[in-house]
């Protein structure tokens, strides 16, 4: 039987916890149906909080607990529920938290969170050197926090040295389905999925990625040139010309623009015209060819490279997975 130990701090989203807790419930009934002489349970949950009091969850939901994270002296695994950064401070307590994490984690506890719960890891210095990933919308803010931290932002669910992260919100199936797997079997696991309508197959972030441009910087001239860049995307012939149009040299305009916005000038260029793609790909029937030259390519081939590049996926397989059906 696997313990699981699940962690709720004021302020977190509480549906992780209630959507794994029912995803082990619905495991249980699968396996007690695939193997109908099992008599023990193959989950036991808990609800755990640093010091054993009740929290009060985002919504202003009052979470009671079992215990105190403190008191589990065994667990087989350990799930931190997420917070929203810049909105939910770090728990005061947390150093409490780390010695007993790193005591459990020497007798083989697997340590799991969901998507922005890898902050708390990170904070703890639980991930220093390690593959991790976080929600997408997130993962600018954690690069800039833990600069030691491996992160692969375009992953669903990443697990090194028995640390389990995941996405943005629904990740949470990945990681239960994950979980049973681990705990349960490949067979379960393979049911839960189909039962919980689980795509084993989605494995990255990066289709559903949305670009957030960094604006509020204080250089107005590599603002103006993101100006043109957005407005002007499909006819831009050089970096050079645009460094021009602004009035900065062409010798420091890639590094001043990387210093305002974090990426160089031909990288946000070329982000612009995916998004462009993107768009219409999500809400027009025109051709990949129409759609590669109206955002500011002639080579429908290497359109289609840098496209997957971006989204890990085709434009063709883009479409079919977002394109806005109208309801019958």
């Amino acid at each position: 039987m696997a313990k699981i130990s699940l962690w709720v701090g004021n302020g977190c989203l509480a549906s992780s916890v209630t959507t794994l807790m029912d995803a082990f419930s619905i495991a249980e009934l699968w396996h007690r149906s695939l193997a109908p002489g099992a008599q023990n349970p193959l989950f036991e949950t808990q609800i755990v909080t640093t010091d054993g009091k009740p929290v009060t969850a985002c919504g202003n939901l009052r979470i009671e607990a079992d215990r105190a994270a403190t008191d589990v002296k065994e667990t087989d695994c350990v799930i931190f529920s997420p917070i929203l950064p810049n909105i939910t401070p770090i728990p005061e307590n947390l150093p409490i938290l780390t010695n007993h994490l790193n005591s459990l984690r020497e007798k083989g506890t697997t340590i799991a969170t969901v998507c922005t719960g890898t902050f708390l890891l990170a904070q703890m210095g639980l991930l220093d050197g390690k593959r991790a990933t976080t929600n997408w919308q997130y993962a600018r803010l954690f690069k800039k926090r833990y600069p030691l931290v491996d992160l692969e932002p375009s992953y669903m669910l990443t697990e090194d040295d028995n640390i389990i992260c995941t996405g943005a919100a629904t990740a949470v199936y990945n990681l239960a389905i994950h979980l049973i797997k681990k705990f349960g079997s490949q067979n379960l696991a393979s049911v839960c999925s189909k039962a919980l309508l689980v795509d084993p197959s989605r494995v990255s972030q990066a289709p559903y990625a949305m670009s957030a441009p960094l604006r509020h910087h204080g250089d107005e001239q590599v603002r103006q040139a993101q100006d043109i860049i957005e407005k002007q995307f499909s006819g831009l012939e050089t970096i050079d010309s645009l460094a021009r149009d602004v009035g900065i040299s062409p010798r420091h305009f890639k590094r001043r623009f990387k210093k305002a916005t974090g990426e160089l000038p031909l990288k946000y260029l070329q982000r612009v015209r995916i998004d462009a793609a993107k768009e219409k790909l999500e809400t027009t029937r025109e051709s990949i060819d129409k759609i590669t030259w109206a955002v500011g390519y002639k080579d429908v081939s290497s359109f289609c490279r840098l496209f997957k590049q971006h989204t890990q996926i085709s434009p063709r397989a883009y479409r079919d997975k977002f394109y806005a059906q109208v309801p019958l």
